[in-house]
């Protein structure tokens, strides 16, 4: 049997900006750029590699709990989505 790779919470989607693909997301726990990530929601599910990741328009490598930071998304997500850490 395969082992599921652990996912934790991080984090929930505030805001999608459809025109740039950019997600906000709240956290509620670190992450890096280079982690893996799921988002999940009501018509979203699917697993990217945090490739870059901003706050305040300035970009950052690494995001504490409480911070809010904008993210490139692949695919569209909307407000209230969770976001997972894979790993």
């Amino acid at each position: 049997m395969e082992k599921k790779p652990k996912e934790t919470e991080i984090g929930k989607i505030t805001h999608y900006y459809a025109n740039i693909n950019v997600a906000v997301m709240e956290l509620s726990k670190g992450v890096k750029v280079g982690d893996s990530i799921r988002i999940k929601g009501h018509t979203t599910d699917f697993q990217q590699k945090i490739e870059s990741m901003q706050e305040e328009h300035e970009k950052i490598k690494e995001a504490k709990p409480k911070q809010s930071v904008g993210l490139k998304v692949n695919e569209p997500v909307r407000q209230h989505d969770v976001v997972y850490k894979i790993g």
